[in-house]
């Protein structure tokens, strides 16, 4: 090597170091210099400040508004709400084991878990809370007696209810245990062959729970499978490579990260034996299905492994992962965005680039991006969330139905049902006929029930308008003669709307019954995506047809 060619490589590494170390230092210098501004800002508002402030209060508000700022998956976890980040990961906690609501103006319980300690004791959906060890509670939110029902397993509560249909209250001794709220609570057999597993959540025991169902299932001769994603938010990464992992061969791409910081530039693959890679798969999404929903559903789309069924899914392509911080608090941090095998991110909202109202807008038409399953070259898409190879439109609930939701109408109709009913029949045969829909007419009257339509409340709005712009008394007879026209007969849409509040009724009721598991299997009963996804797996032509191309988007 030349003199002059050494001269010249380290005049361009003395250049190098320089512009990283001045880049290093600029930024060191930034973070020092606003820290330092943050604590005398902090120190002076606490002394200084015209009324007593507290300063955790203070010092949280300023965190949480800090990280709002950039994505809501990057959060401030402080010690006191570590439990809560235990059950996100682990599914468990410690407590009665029951699902509590606001009901008017007091709290109730609304599902206890079956086999834990609020069923074991006797409590029922709909006993109001009036008394935990004594204290009264009546005046306590939902927040308030939740964290009194929380705690140590194997200490006892003595809780006092008042339960619609008796006189006195009701005293039960509930018994705290370890709840694991189950990623799977509901697997069966469909139409002789066909195997459904519903997955709720991806907690470190998800993959565990979908292969022992799975593996039951195929015990019990299915061909084929149905996966239900619907309404998953998500969790643990690990858990969505494992389950991929069962249906792809050992070897095959999973997802991929992609962040700042190159520790995270990571490709996950398959490293284990798979349990079944034959068996037809139907995978079903929801626009709630969320990152690793997304992440097993945009795998298997990308290895044309399973159909999609259903309706575009959430859009969240980011990674995140838990630091630990002083005083044992901690904080989620996004650092990352995942990629399927593909190589898309199905990333839907652009949090990097906010407009000057603070508002997060999509990913614009103009770059989306078309990629190709690996086997088949189908076109899929990024920025936009997994899209169905088979859409389902979601039936709109009706007004009336979700009134009578809100106001806990059909709930309050169930706990009396159940109180002058000691048995139904199981799921499949449980109906809710018309004489009993009568009755249920008849336990509405005198209670609210009323709403507002979508005309009726465009209707309010032209008045407003009109009046504003003076028109109004021009066509005040016109309006009036509309109004009367769009206003709705509530009483007239118990009987337009009776199929669909029969359905939702029958659910509520089943789940007094058979808890969780009733609830699953009734909700499945009329189901137009999953009869969609039978149809698609008793139909080998038309499943096969799917992958080769052939197929168009339903409704």
């Amino acid at each position: 090597m030349t003199q002059k060619l050494k001269k010249y490589i380290l005049i361009v590494s003395i250049t190098l170091a320089s512009v990283f170390s001045v880049g290093f230092v600029d930024s060191y210098f930034e973070v020092s210099k606003n820290l330092d501004i943050f604590a005398t800002l902090f120190r002076e508002l606490n002394i200084y400040y015209v009324d007593d402030t507290d300063p955790g209060e203070l010092m949280k508000t300023g965190i949480d508004a800090m990280l709002e700022s950039l994505d809501p998956y990057t959060n401030y976890i402080p010690e006191s709400n570590i439990e809560d980040y235990k059950l996100m990961t682990t599914g468990q906690y410690g407590g009665i084991g029951a699902l509590i609501q606001q009901h008017g103006e007091h709290v109730v319980i609304s599902e206890p878990y079956e086999g834990f300690g609020a069923y074991k004791a006797g409590l029922w959906a709909g006993d109001r809370l009036l008394k935990i060890d004594g204290k009264d509670v009546t005046d306590k939110s939902t927040s308030e007696i939740r964290d009194l029902l929380l705690g140590q397993p194997g200490t006892t509560l003595n809780i006092t209810v008042e339960r619609p249909g008796t006189e006195e209250p009701i005293e039960k001794k509930v018994v705290r245990e370890e709840v694991k709220i189950d990623d799977v609570p509901y697997y069966k057999m469909y139409s002789n062959d066909i195997g459904y597993i519903k997955l709720n959540g991806f907690t470190e025991s998800a993959g565990a729970e979908v292969k022992a169902a799975f593996t039951k299932l195929k015990e019990q001769n299915a061909k084929s499978l149905i996966l239900d994603l619907r309404g998953n938010g998500g969790g643990l990464m690990k858990e969505a490579i494992d389950i991929v992992n069962y249906f792809v061969p050992k070897g095959s791409e999973v997802v991929s990260t992609k962040g700042k910081i190159s520790d995270w530039d990571k490709v996950y693959k398959a490293t284990a034996m798979p349990i079944d890679t034959e068996i037809p798969i139907v995978v079903l999404i929801d626009e709630m299905s969320a990152s690793a929903s997304e992440i097993v559903s945009g795998a298997l789309q990308d290895h044309d492994r399973a159909v999609i069924i259903g309706n575009r899914s959430f859009g969240k392509g980011l990674v995140q992962q838990v630091r630990p911080l002083s005083y044992n608090s901690k904080l989620k941090v996004t650092v990352a965005k995942y990629y399927t095998p593909s190589g898309r991110c199905i990333q839907k909202l652009d949090y990097s680039h906010k407009d000057e109202d603070g508002k997060v807008n999509a990913i614009p038409d103009s770059l989306i991006r078309e990629f190709k399953t690996l086997k088949t070259y189908r076109p899929v898409f990024d920025g936009m969330g997994i899209e169905p190879d088979i859409k389902v439109e979601k039936k709109e609930i009706s007004d009336i139905a979700t009134s009578l939701y809100l106001k806990n109408h059909l709930f309050d109709y169930a706990t009396d049902f159940k109180l002058k009913n000691n048995a139904i029949p199981e799921v499949d045969a449980f109906t809710i006929s018309d004489e009993e829909y009568e009755k249920f007419v008849k336990f509405l009257e005198g209670k609210d029930y009323d709403y507002t339509t979508d005309s009726e409340a465009l209707l309010e709005k032209l008045e407003k308008a009109a009046k504003a712009d003076k028109y109004f008394k021009s066509l005040e007879n016109e309006y009036n003669a509309l109004l009367n026209k769009l206003k709705h007969n509530k009483e007239e849409d118990l009987y337009t709307f009776k199929e669909e509040i029969k359905y939702i009724l029958e659910t509520e009721i089943a789940t007094r019954y058979y808890y969780q598991k009733g609830k699953m299997e009734a909700s499945l009963k009329t189901d137009p995506v999953m009869e969609k996804a039978i149809e698609v797996l008793s139909d080998k032509q038309k499943y096969d047809a799917i992958f080769a191309g052939n197929n168009t988007k339903q409704d």
